[in-house]
C-alpha cells in the first residue's frame, strides 16, 4: 500500500513537469496561435507569447521557462541594437503530407529582422507544437 501511495504522489507531482496539456484541431488553429505569437514578440511581450505556447508544447515546464527566460533577455538586446520592432509578416508555410506544418514569420525592426519557425506535429489527438525557434537569419529565406 505504502508503494502505490508513493507511486500515486510521483505521478501526480510529475504531472506538472511537461507544460502540454491540450490539442489544436485542425491547420486553421494552427496559423492563429503563429500569428498571435509573432504579433506578441513585435510587442515584445515575450511571456505572453511563450503562455501562447504553452498549453500546446510538450516540453517540460522548466525548460519553457529557461527559453522564455533568454528570449526575454535576447529581445531587449535586440531592441536596443536594431531599434523598434515595427511590423511582422508571414514568409513561409510548409507542410509534409497531412502530418506535419512549419510556418515563418519575419519581425521587422528598425535596422534588421529576425526570424521566427514554428513546427507542427499532427498526433493521434490533434495538433501539438513540436518546436519552436527564433534567430536573427532571415538571409535564408531567400533560397
Amino acid at each position: 500500500m505504502r508503494q502505490i501511495i508513493i507511486l500515486l504522489a510521483f505521478l501526480l507531482s510529475s504531472y506538472g513537469f511537461s507544460a502540454q496539456t491540450e490539442n489544436l484541431k485542425n491547420v486553421s488553429e494552427t496559423q492563429k496561435i503563429s500569428k498571435r505569437v509573432a504579433n506578441l514578440f513585435k510587442e515584445n511581450k515575450i511571456t505572453l507569447a511563450f503562455n501562447e505556447l504553452k498549453p500546446y508544447w510538450p516540453l517540460p515546464s522548466n525548460e519553457l521557462e529557461s527559453l522564455e527566460e533568454k528570449t526575454i533577455k535576447y529581445i531587449n538586446i535586440i531592441e536596443s541594437r536594431f531599434g523598434k520592432s515595427i511590423n511582422f509578416l508571414k514568409v513561409k508555410n510548409e507542410t509534409i503530407s497531412d502530418i506535419a506544418i512549419r510556418e515563418t514569420y519575419i519581425i521587422q525592426y528598425t535596422n534588421s529582422a529576425i526570424r521566427l519557425i514554428f513546427t507542427y506535429y499532427k498526433n493521434n489527438k490533434g495538433w501539438i507544437i513540436n518546436a519552436f525557434k527564433w534567430d536573427d537569419s532571415f538571409e535564408e529565406e531567400f533560397k
